[in-house]
C-alpha cells in the first residue's frame, strides 16, 4: 500500500538513498531502483541502521543479468508469517558444511604434489615450510602445516599477506552497472535467506542451508550480507576472525561456499583478519 512506501520513503530522507524511486517487489519486498553503484555499500549501511525502524532487512541487487525488474504500485504476496517460521526452523535444522564444502579437501598430497599445493596462487611460494611433511597426507592437513609455520615467520607472513589482502578488501567487491534495493519484509537474518537469489542455493534445501549460513555468520562474525548478484554474494564483517584457528575455520567455510576463490586456504586464512569485506562467488 502507498502508506508503506510513505512510511519508507520518510525513513530515507538524509540518506543516500532518498528521493529514489520505490516501489513494490516481488514477495512481499520493497525495491528502491536507481542506486548510485558508486555509493553502493554507503546506501546499504544506511539501510542497515534503519532495520530498527522499517523492520526490513537490505539487500543490494541487480538486473544487469536478466530483465529489468519491475516495481508494481500494490504489494505482492509473500511468504505467509506461518511459511516463514517453518522456513527459518527448517534452516535452523540444516547442516550447511555438510553440503557446502571443498572437495579438494578430500585428496591426498603424494610426492611431487607438495609444489603444487605449497605454490601460493597469489606468489608467494611456501614449499621450503614443507621439506619435512610425510607423505602422503590429507590436503588440509598439508595446508594447516603451512598456515602454521606460515605464522611463526613474521617477515614471510607479511610477504603473503602483501599478495592476498585485496581478497577481503572491498576493492575486490564486483560492482554492477544497474544497482537495486531490496527491502525484504522482515528484519530475522535467518528469515532473509527465502529471498536471496543465489546460484549455491538453487533449490529450497539449499536455500534452507544457505539461510543457515546467513546465521552462523551473523552470530560468529556479525557478517552481514550487503549484496547478491546471483553468482555472488557480499559480506560485511563487523568482527574480524583472529589469526590461528579461527581465521583458519573461516577460510574453510569462505572456500567451502565460494568455489571460484581461487586462492588455497592458506591464503585465504592470511587474509582474513585483514579485512572485513568477504566475497562468495559460485557461478556453473
Amino acid at each position: 500500500m502507498r502508506s508503506d512506501l510513505d512510511h519508507l520513503e520518510a525513513a530515507l530522507v538524509g540518506t543516500p538513498l532518498a528521493g529514489l524511486p520505490i516501489g513494490h517487489g516481488p514477495a512481499g519486498t520493497v525495491l528502491v531502483s536507481d542506486v548510485d553503484p558508486n555509493r553502493l555499500q554507503e546506501a546499504w549501511q544506511a539501510a542497515e541502521a534503519l532495520v530498527p525502524v522499517t523492520g526490513r532487512r537490505p539487500i543490494m541487487i541487480t538486473d544487469d543479468f536478466v530483465g529489468t525488474l519491475e516495481m508494481s504500485p500494490e504489494p505482492q504476496p509473500g511468504p505467509s508469517e506461518s511459511e516463514l517460521r517453518a522456513f527459518a526452523a527448517a534452516a535452523r535444522s540444516a547442516e550447511p558444511w555438510l553440503a557446502y564444502r571443498d572437495h579438494g579437501e578430500d585428496h591426498e598430497v603424494e610426492e611431487g604434489e607438495v609444489e603444487f599445493y605449497a605454490g601460493g596462487v597469489a606468489g608467494v611460494d611456501l614449499t621450503a615450510l614443507a621439506s619435512d611433511v610425510v607423505l602422503p597426507t590429507p590436503r588440509p592437513t598439508l595446508e594447516r602445516t603451512l598456515y602454521d609455520r606460515l605464522l611463526a615467520d613474521t617477515a614471510l607472513h607479511a610477504r603473503v599477506l602483501d599478495t592476498v589482502r585485496f581478497v577481503t578488501q572491498p576493492d575486490y567487491w564486483f560492482t554492477p552497472d544497474s544497482v537495486l534495493l531490496m527491502l525484504l519484509p522482515t528484519s530475522d537474518v535467518r528469515g532473509s535467506g527465502y529471498w536471496v537469489d543465489h546460484y549455491g542455493a538453487l533449490t529450497l534445501e539449499y536455500r534452507h542451508k544457505l539461510a543457515e549460513v546467513l546465521a552462523q555468520w551473523r552470530h560468529r562474525w556479525d557478517a552481514r550480507l550487503v549484496a547478491s548478484w546471483g553468482t555472488m554474494l557480499q559480506f560485511q564483517v563487523g568482527r574480524r576472525p583472529t589469526p590461528g584457528d579461527e581465521a583458519w575455520t573461516a577460510a574453510g567455510q569462505l572456500k567451502a561456499l565460494a568455489p571460484n576463490l581461487e586462492l588455497s586456504r592458506w591464503e585465504v586464512a592470511v587474509a582474513m583478519p585483514a579485512g572485513d569485506a568477504w566475497f562468495v562467488h559460485d557461478r556453473p
